[in-house]
């Protein structure tokens, strides 16, 4: 045996391989088929299925491919990579075309465009056998030049048959003019007697042959430059020939004409004839100017008409605007009925309290005083509570989101639901694990959800079941249309109960103020507006579902919140009572008789107050070398700045100065959309005056 032979006796074993040389006649091998790949044209690759997260064989991945792959497609780097990463959109119906290869064995043929590439390309797939190795090879061949082939071809047919068409209508209508011949290499031009006589050529000088120029000559010249590029053009590609001109006839008048003609070509491409024939379209040009008259006066009768219609559009918007106007003013006067009956009521025991009040002071029946102030204060607090409400409906209540865990503060509420549902109504609670955090105001979340149990026992006079259910929701576009959501991910609190239902009617107004199917003075027509402005505010929706008999179910959607988790917060204890020497609080507010009782609230506690009525007469004493500890300020002020400008200038004035706001309502534009910077507060009105001190006391300690 010699060296180059493969085989030899390889320890002891006849005809066993070399180790080395098997490995370098591998080398060898996979290098020819390398080579072989990579010298191949087209565009080859073999994909290979995998199962994935979708089930067995949802998906493949490119083993191999060869340079031509990215020429052909225009994708680039494809081996190692998964369909699903590549075309997502389109992962099905591939995976579902060459799965049919592999588990049928029969191989396919078809053709795609590849707009990246810019190519039409033939695609041919087979199974790799044998078929447990789950390979398919795909190889991809460039027709794009077949193609356009194909259409040039089929275009100059097309054209060809007009030309026919056109020729046979000549004949039959007797159009012709005449026929030419051009013999292009010897540029020889001969033509017809009719032709000729058509243009007042001599007939002999016809037949013996014209230059083309002399023809050109009888051409209109707007039309010489359009009639020449058309000829080039012709003489270019070869095949059918149509063009549309003026000539000057024998008459001296300028006719319109079509040429009709075919360049025929050599088998290499040189062009060696161009024969055709004119036909008279002077008629047919006249009853397409007809036409064309005829079209600009239906489409100018089409625009009076979308004149017409916009002016009626007009009209009906105009009216449409009146009903919502007249929609609006009805809701409105519903708003402030409610609200005066309302009002008038608490401001009744108000004043009668303050009247009682006065006159046991004359009677000298103190004793007496504290039942009047009791009722008085009660009331008061009532109107708080309707204001409150009214402006959660307006979305213009002050909020304090915090990263809330609403299964957490659906058990820490169940014992004070269940006491207040009474024992007629089973309570269930359906908690979601894993249940995503949402930002969101939790006393107001407590009160939604202690208000909506309320009204499910409401509507169960008999008894039934109430249902608390929570759970995460990822809404797509068609879901959060349906609940006027943008897509995303949401926090749903639920809650169900068994009772009589609502109407589409009933549901229709449910979030209306003051709209209640409760009898007169079992509530208020409330409790629902105030919970839609709330979850709208808060970046949500509320929806209702519910049928008569069925019961109802009543959802808030708030957003998934992607930040900290909540935790427990421990109970601080009170502050103790500090000294108040040389300590001095600014209170800047407008309205008098608040400002007098914040300042009293202050000096009862020892402090200083000065007293600001706008923000100018504020910013007066904060330039001054007074020292200020503490400022109050009501946020909507008059005279040009309000409680956050005065706020800003006093950061600016006197860095870290601590500030407490008062405000009726939550402008969110003035205080930053809820997010207040550190030593800031905001205390709503109205306030308890025990909690107003408590706050101040509070701020001054920190």
């Amino acid at each position: 045996m010699t060296n180059d032979s493969a085989e030899r006796v390889f320890d002891g074993v006849p005809g066993a391989m070399d180790p080395h040389l098997a490995l370098d006649a591998l080398a060898r091998s996979q290098a020819r088929y390398r080579a072989l790949f990579e010298a191949i044209d087209d565009g080859f690759c073999i994909i290979e299925f995998i199962d994935g997260p979708h089930g067995p064989a949802s998906d493949y991945v490119h083993v191999e491919a060869n340079s031509g792959y990215e020429r052909h497609t225009g994708i680039p780097d494809i081996v190692g990579k998964r369909l699903r990463e590549l075309a997502p959109s389109e992962a099905e119906a591939w995976i579902e075309l060459y799965g049919g290869v592999l588990d049928s064995g029969r191989p396919i043929r078809f053709e795609r465009e590849f707009v990246t590439a810019g190519r039409h390309i033939e695609v041919a797939a087979a199974r790799v056998e044998p078929a447990s190795l789950r390979q398919v090879s795909v190889l991809f061949r460039d027709i794009s030049a077949r193609k356009a082939g194909e259409a040039a071809l089929r275009a100059s047919e097309a054209l060809a048959r007009q030309n026919v068409e056109r020729v046979q209508l000549a004949l039959a209508a007797g159009a012709i003019i005449g026929t030419w011949f051009w013999d292009i290499p010897s540029d020889r031009f001969t033509v017809d007697a009719a032709f000729a006589e058509a243009f007042g050529l001599d007939p002999a000088l016809g037949r013996e042959g014209l230059s083309l120029a002399q023809v050109v000559e009888t051409v209109h010249p707007d039309d010489r430059e359009g009639l020449g590029a058309a000829i080039e053009a012709a003489i270019a590609r070869g095949g059918a020939y149509a063009h549309q001109y003026r000539t000057r006839r024998a008459d001296g008048r300028y006719y319109w004409l079509e040429a009709n003609g075919r360049v025929d070509h050599a088998p290499d491409g040189t062009p060696l004839s161009f024969p055709g024939v004119l036909i008279d379209i002077e008629e047919r040009r006249a009853g397409e100017a007809e036409r064309a008259r005829v079209t600009d006066m239906l489409r100018e009768l089409n625009d009076t008409l979308e004149q017409r219609v916009a002016a009626q559009t007009a009209e009906l918007m105009l009216a449409e605007e009146a009903l919502r106007q007249s929609q609006k003013m009805e809701a409105v006067g519903q708003l402030t009925g409610g609200l005066a009956h309302d009002f008038n009521n608490l401001l009744a025991g108000i004043s009668g309290s303050l009247d009682m009040i006065q006159a046991r002071l004359r009677q000298g029946r103190i004793g007496e005083l504290d039942r009047y102030v009791i009722a008085a204060q009660g009331a008061a607090k009532r109107a708080a509570a309707l204001t409150h409400r009214l402006l959660a409906f307006s979305r213009r209540q002050t909020l304090d989101p915090k990263p809330t865990d609403v299964n957490r503060l659906v058990a820490d509420m169940e014992d004070l639901i269940r006491r207040t549902v009474g024992p007629g109504i089973t309570l269930e609670t359906v908690a979601k694990g894993g249940l995503w955090s949402t930002l969101v105001d939790p006393n107001q979340l407590e009160n939604a959800l202690l208000n909506l149990c309320i009204n499910a026992r409401d509507a169960m006079p008999d008894g039934g079941r109430i249902t608390i259910e929570t759970g995460n929701r990822w809404l797509d576009d068609r879901a959060g249309r349906e609940r006027d959501l943008p897509p995303g991910q949401y926090v749903a609190m639920c809650v169900s109960d068994t009772g009589t239902g609502m109407t589409p009617d009933v549901i229709e107004k449910a979030f209306d103020p003051f709209f209640t199917t409760k009898p007169i003075g079992l509530g208020t027509g409330l409790g629902l507006s105030m919970i839609y402005g709330f979850a709208r505010q808060s970046g949500g929706q509320v929806r209702i579902y519910s049928e008569v008999g069925q019961g109802s179910m009543i959802c808030l959607y708030l957003p998934r919140h992607h930040g900290d988790a909540p935790v427990e917060m421990v109970a601080e204890p009170a502050p103790p009572r500090l000294s108040s020497r040389g300590r001095t609080v600014l209170v800047v507010d407008d309205e008098p008789l608040v400002r007098m009782l914040v300042v009293d609230a202050v000096e009862d506690l020892g402090l200083t107050a000065i007293e600001a009525g706008d923000g100018p007469e504020a910013l007066k004493v904060l330039r001054s070398p007074v020292p200020i500890d503490l400022l109050i300020t009501d946020v909507g002020l008059p005279n040009g700045m309000n409680g956050r400008q005065v706020a800003d200038a006093a950061r600016e004035l006197r860095g870290g100065l601590k500030i407490m706001f008062v405000t009726g309502y939550a402008e969110n534009a003035v205080l930053s959309h809820g997010h207040l910077d550190p030593g800031m507060q905001v205390v709503t009105k109205p306030f308890d005056m025990t909690i107003l001190s408590g706050r101040i006391q509070a701020m001054i300690g920190d």
